[in-house]
């Protein structure tokens, strides 16, 4: 091989431009990413570089050929190899600026010094060390282009940048993208027809990948990141994992998040029956499922597509407020954000305020439907009682009808394994009469992961019981627990300093106010009839509260005297209310003084003989 010949080494070219990159920033190290980047935004890169995959590896050619540049640069000792994940000059480095005939000076001695007299295959071959610090620290997005105005993909193709098209959304998160990350443009939707692979009509999720490319710079404007976008490509479409938000960051911890970034960034087809063969989507779609061939599905090729945005939100606040909820909008929009900061919220009050119908209610607008199909697998609904064990709630043994024990997960896992599955939606678990049972020994060290601080993968913990040697749980982030708590119970433990500090607490107090006077006399109570039953209601609760065994948590909620149907005679509706429920719970508060309690049971009765 000639020396002419033997200068066309493809990565060559790279070793002064690395040095470069690495001296804008000396004395702070770059991550790889960041150095590529750099380079990307001051050298032009051959197409086929970046879209061609090196033989054997996921890396493409311009990823591996800088590797194959660092490895000879710091045998040349002019990078330094103090720090994993990083690169940065060495003291020689930051005074040496190469030439081209230096460069190939320096190639030669190094490649022969190390016995790599195989100039081709060099080339060819990942180079030494990729695997340790390629990915390192890198974080990979996808983001929407949608706007008001239209689809904006083309435009931020032409002019080298994303841009988030809110002023007052995602800020924070679009800081967050560093130079040398990689990112995106995607479209969402769900798809019925034209699948490769069957799901017996059910609707399917689908993320279109538009266009993928690598951040040069981050405006810090909470809007704008520059852009050096890959080799235009086909759109392709990836299912079921998706991602439906205007902005995310993808998991490469997660199994699905790896794979989701091989199909987006390095050209990896998707396993659909690996997905459809996991308990979520098993569930989902019944487990009877298959791939369909290109034969059998070219058919439909030239059929439009069964295609549909994703909805709006089908139920929200105003519904709750329709149904019955004696709250304000205001009021209900605090809580909901409060629940979403926290992620762990916790409706406690008197009996009768209405918290577990308010917790599901609120469960419906955070998922955002009251669709049954839609919470089957989104809201779960567990409580808690006397005899409900860890075993129960998380995991534990159980027989399986073989004459042997199965680990079984209980509904928390299940709830943390499908909101794995669909990352960008609300999950929601509620948990009724969160203090019925004994929450420390149910919840083990469950209670630490569901910390809103804790809700990340770097915090997982190994469970009591582990499926495999060193599998470690978290909870993730879009899973939101929402309990109940009935303070006028004394048979209830006290609940402990560590549940508190992990839930929000919200007080519901009886309501017998305008949207419940509204309320009544829509379902057929005369305005009399109203008139006095709050006056009533609202001098036994004053006997209740200041009454010392007693107190506030012990007056009687509004929803002992809120009709759910049409009354056709408001006495007669009123005096089954007094005898069957309320009077009952007088007998409990005054369980040693029957005589007051029967005195005030009989002035709720007066007159409505």
């Amino acid at each position: 091989m000639t020396a002419v010949e033997e200068r066309k080494n493809r990565f060559t070219k790279y070793f002064p431009l690395l040095l470069d990159a690495l001296r804008s920033t000396d004395p702070n190290p770059m991550r790889p990413a960041e150095a590529m980047a750099w380079i990307r935004a001051h050298e032009s890169v051959a197409d086929e570089d970046l879209s061609r995959r090196i033989q054997g590896g996921g890396q493409s050619i311009f990823e591996n050929d800088l590797h194959w540049t660092r490895f000879y640069l710091v045998k040349a000792g002019l990078i330094s190899k103090l720090k994993r994940g990083f690169w940065s000059l060495s003291e020689e480095g930051r005074n040496t600026h190469l030439n081209a005939e230096q460069t190939w000076d320096l190639y030669v001695r190094i490649r022969d010094a190390n016995r790599l007299n195989d100039v081709t295959s060099e080339d060819e071959v990942s180079a030494p060390e990729i695997s340790s610090d390629a990915d390192y620290e890198k974080s990979y997005w996808f983001v929407g282009a949608n706007w008001d105005e239209g689809d904006q993909s083309q435009r931020f193709l032409n002019e080298g940048i994303w841009q988030n098209g809110y002023f007052d959304q995602f800020l924070d998160q679009v800081r967050s993208i560093r130079p040398g990350d990689q990112i995106a443009i995607k479209a969402a939707f769900v798809q019925k027809r034209n699948l490769p692979f069957d799901v017996k009509g059910k609707p399917v999720s689908v993320m279109r990948i538009k266009a993928t490319g690598t951040v040069l710079e981050n405006l810090g404007d909470g809007r704008t990141v520059r852009v050096a976008w890959d080799p235009i490509m086909a759109p392709r479409d990836w299912f079921f994992y998706t991602y439906r938000n205007t902005i995310a960051q993808a998991d490469p911890e997660a199994e699905n998040g790896r794979l989701l970034i091989e199909f987006a960034f390095k050209g990896a087809t998707q396993d659909y029956l690996l997905f459809l063969d996991q308990p979520y989507w098993k569930e989902k779609y019944g487990g009877h499922t298959r791939a369909i061939s290109t034969d059998e599905n070219a058919a439909a090729v030239f059929e439009d597509e069964e295609v549909a945005e994703e909805v709006v939100s089908s139920y929200t606040i105003d519904n709750i407020v329709e149904e019955g909820c004696f709250l304000s909008p205001g009021e209900l929009a605090e809580i909901l954000l409060r629940w979403r900061a926290k992620k762990n919220l916790i409706l406690q009050g008197p009996p009768g305020t209405g918290k577990t119908w308010l917790a599901k209610r609120l469960g419906f607008a955070l998922v955002g439907s009251d669709d049954l199909d839609a919470l089957r697998s989104r809201l779960r609904i567990v409580q808690f009682h006397p005899s409900l064990t860890y075993e129960d709630f998380v995991r534990g043994w159980r027989p399986a009808g073989n004459g042997q024990l199965a680990l079984v997960d209980g509904i928390l896992m299940q709830a943390i394994q499908a909101a794995e599955s669909e990352p960008d939606l609300p999950f929601v678990l509620v948990i009724e009469e969160v203090n019925r049972g004994n929450p420390a020994q149910i919840f083990g060290e469950m209670l630490t992961l569901m910390e809103a601080s804790k809700r990340h993968r770097s915090e997982a913990m190994e469970l009591a019981y582990r499926r495999e040697p060193g599998e470690r749980i978290h909870v993730p982030d879009n899973l939101y627990v929402i309990g109940t708590m009935n303070v006028a119970d004394r048979s209830l433990a006290i609940v402990d300093l560590a549940l508190r500090r992990r839930f929000a607490f919200v007080d519901l107090e009886p309501r017998f106010d305008t949207p419940w006077y509204t309320w009544c006399l829509k379902y057929g109570l005369e305005a009399s009839l109203i008139d006095e039953i709050r006056l009533r209601i609202t001098e036994l609760n004053s006997k209740i509260g200041a009454t010392v065994s007693l107190g506030r948590q012990f007056l009687i909620g509004h929803s002992y005297l809120t009709p759910d149907a049409t009354v056709d005679d408001g006495a007669i509706w009123l005096r089954a209310k007094i005898e069957t429920e309320i009077a009952p719970l007088l007998d409990e508060y005054w369980y040693d003084s029957p005589e007051t309690a029967r005195a005030l049971k009989q002035k709720l009765l007066a007159g409505l003989d």
